[in-house]
């Protein structure tokens, strides 16, 4: 078993990743806001997080993947009242929308998915220890953590605490006993129609609150990873810090791993920006595959720009994977010699999780497969099948081979026949009629190639 290594945007450094039972790790990543279909930004840390469980359990781990749905929240209101539909049917409809496009990812659904209209219970219970330990303070229906009151609030972010400013708007300014206080529970405004009873009244909790309680209720405290997007940092991470410190005396995870953005237009993408594209319809448009391919070809921390160009690079890097896949044997042994570069993959994703060095490792073991086939070797797939379903790639080695018709691999002998005969014109024209019938013809050193054209 590697050990296996994340930066760790707490201490500013890659650390090793330590469980807290052996062998097992919890992992919570923060998920969407289901106000609308979500878009390729959000479907970045769906990617990470997926993938990284299925490298840890790779290396032996067994590993419970968490990622919430906020399902309560003011974006949902906002979107709802626009719409003229009730709150909770809104979030219920994007919800099942989340699921539906992020299914079509291939990649599986986390172990749980918790929401947070379904945590209440374990929110008030939750706040109330903070205000028992006085943490917190209820204002006139609203509950607010007392920042002042936790010595390490900013470790994450590393902001001056004068210079925090929560977002939660202006009416919420007098309330509150210092401007970087932030809610836990909001009391009910007019408008909102869905809203629970607690001790301090009717309404809602707070978004940071929302994440610390489900967490905790699945995972415990001192798990192992807390992810989400490096747009989450703050607030709403360095919340959850604090007030899950605070009410436990312990940290909520060992480390906090951050994706970088998907920017577009030289900006996030984000339907605040209004520079989004879709999941769904890019997926539509370019495939399940060559989006993964481009997530897996940048390092997960660092920012991805999306361009149509890049999709299309991504692939025509799908279709070299998947053109190599059907010269494979899948009979005949796995290619001896090539361990290195598998560890080598492996080792990479063990180091920060390094899918672009672990990417190009494959595509090294893949040209050396191509290589020995030209030289008329027979191959199997090997470990190329690991390597391709750690990074969400595997469906390339299921496809089925498709063999040529009778008439097409007819015309392709004619072909070899007239260019034996050096008569390159008719040649020319039977390659043109073989790809006018979606076929491809490719000479290599062990004769001619039919390739079903995508």
């Amino acid at each position: 078993m590697r050990q296996v290594r994340i930066h760790d945007t707490l201490t500013g450094e890659v650390v090793p990743l330590e469980p807290r039972d052996p062998g097992r790790v919890g992992i919570y990543a923060c998920g969407p806001t289901v106000y609308a279909r979500i878009h390729v930004g959000n479907a970045r840390p769906f990617v990470v997080f997926a993938l990284l469980k299925r490298f840890l359990e790779h290396e032996g781990n067994e590993v419970t993947l968490v990622e919430n749905i906020t399902d309560v929240n003011d974006k949902i209101y906002d979107a709802a009242r626009h719409r003229g539909v009730p709150s909770d049917s809104l979030a219920r409809e994007m919800a099942a929308a989340y699921v539906e496009d992020t299914d079509r990812l291939g990649l599986g659904r986390p172990d749980r998915e918790p929401k947070a209209s379904e945590t209440i219970g374990e929110i008030v219970a939750l706040i109330e220890s903070l205000i028992e330990s006085g943490h917190a303070y209820e204002a006139a229906g609203d509950v607010y953590f007392r920042v002042a009151s936790f010595d390490g609030y900013g470790k994450l972010s590393n902001r001056p605490v004068e210079d925090m400013q929560q977002g939660e708007g202006d009416d919420a300014a007098e309330l509150k006993e210092a401007p970087q206080d932030f809610a836990l529970w909001k009391a009910r405004k007019e408008g909102e129609d869905t809203w629970w009873d607690s001790p301090w009244g009717r309404g809602r909790p707070g978004w940071h609150i929302e994440c610390s309680a489900m967490a905790e209720c699945i995972l415990g405290v001192d798990f192992e990873v807390h992810g989400g997007g490096s747009d989450l940092v703050f607030p709403h991470h360095e919340n959850e810090i604090a007030q899950t410190e605070a009410a436990r005396g312990k940290p909520l995870a060992r480390v906090w791993m951050h994706n970088g953005m998907v920017e577009m237009e030289a900006e996030k993408m984000a339907k605040s920006v209004g520079n989004i594209r879709l999941l769904h319809r890019v997926l539509d448009e370019f495939g399940r595959d060559a989006l993964v391919m481009w997530l897996v070809g940048a390092h997960y921390r660092k920012p991805v720009v999306f361009t149509d160009e890049a999709l299309e690079d991504a692939r025509r890097a799908v279709q070299r994977v998947r053109e190599s896949v059907r010269r494979l044997d899948r009979d005949a042994p796995g290619p001896e010699g090539l361990e290195d570069l598998v560890e080598r993959f492996f080792d990479a994703l063990a180091d920060d999780f390094n899918t672009p060095a672990a990417r190009a490792a494959m595509f090294d073991w893949i040209a050396e497969g191509n290589r020995r086939i030209d030289a008329g070797e027979r191959l199997g797939p090997g470990a190329l099948g690991e390597m391709l379903y750690a990074l969400g790639l595997e469906g390339l080695l299921a496809e089925p081979v498709e063999e040529a018709p009778d008439a097409v691999r007819r015309l392709a002998k004619e072909r070899e026949a007239a260019r034996a005969e050096r008569d390159f014109d008719r040649a020319d024209r039977i390659r043109e009629e073989l790809a006018e019938r979606g076929w491809e013809v490719r000479d290599t050193t062990g004769g001619a190639e039919l390739v079903r054209k995508e």
